[in-house]
């Protein structure tokens, strides 16, 4: 399923204990883009995603996708339509990698269905999609980190979402490996899916996003694409660094080089 309209954000405010960890946020995603939420630790970027995602409810604030509200939605239509791959998730129970990304396949099956000729087919291609298919038979608790962030992704698409959320997706990953990753986001972007990522790496975004969201103390303080966005004075602003933008010989993007502020 895919939308004409993207991901719209509308003063979402999230509150924790009576304390404010998303304050106000208004933003957008535009459909089949791939756009990276940036910002410091501690600038709400978890706690928006999950509130964009439809995860958790903000205190107050509407998120839409593709025109409908996602709250409103019953979670099983919700779950065909957007997908969330948080950070360091982990289970102690002993799923083989094959059936944790067979997981995804739940919104799109009756409560005592098992896979399908369809299902194990989806579930083939997204374990080959991140370079996960020798691991099938694996016990997830046995993966290490990286491992355990590419199978999340392969469950993630194995739901078959509109929507692709993700919380630092190349983490606990290889440089190879981050790159692999931002390869397949980009042909999931291709095949008509947004994707909005939490990214660590600021030159992973300069290199791979279309567009930037940039949170500090719980609010966005920029957005736009990131060729424009993505400035000197903004990282200087929001990271507390100077940086030198300059211009991938290969690929023409931008790339970031930073020093402490003297």
């Amino acid at each position: 399923m895919t939308g004409t309209e993207g991901l719209e954000a509308s003063r979402i405010e999230v509150r924790i204990d009576g304390t404010i960890i998303v304050d106000g946020v208004d933003c957008t995603v535009a459909p089949g883009s791939l756009t990276a939420l940036l910002g410091p630790n501690g600038a709400g970027k978890t706690t928006l995603l999950r509130a964009l995602a439809a995860i958790e409810k903000p205190t107050t604030g509407t998120v839409s996708f593709a025109g409908a509200d996602l709250f409103a939605l019953p979670r099983r239509e919700r779950a065909r339509l957007a997908a969330l791959v948080e950070q360091d998730a982990a289970t102690d129970l002993a799923f083989t990698v094959r059936a944790v990304v067979g997981l995804g396949r739940t919104p799109h099956q009756s409560l005592w269905d098992a896979d399908s000729a369809e299902d194990a087919a989806i579930i083939d291609d997204s374990l080959e999609a991140v370079g996960m298919t020798a691991f099938a038979a694996r016990e997830f608790p046995s993966l290490s980190g990286g491992e355990r962030q590419r199978v999340l992704l392969a469950k993630a698409l194995a739901q078959q979402p509109s929507l692709l959320v993700l919380d630092e997706p190349t983490n606990h990953l290889d440089v190879s490996a981050q790159l692999a990753t931002l390869q397949l986001l980009t042909r999931v972007t291709a095949q008509g899916v947004t994707v909005l990522a939490a990214l660590h790496d600021l030159n992973l975004a300069a290199s791979w996003s279309d567009a930037v969201i940039v949170m500090r103390g719980g609010k966005v303080v920029a957005a736009g694409p990131t060729v424009t966005t993505l400035t000197p004075a903004l990282i200087r602003e929001v990271y507390a660094v100077d940086a030198h933008v300059l211009e991938n010989p290969v690929t023409g993007r931008p790339v970031i080089a930073f020093s402490p502020l003297d």
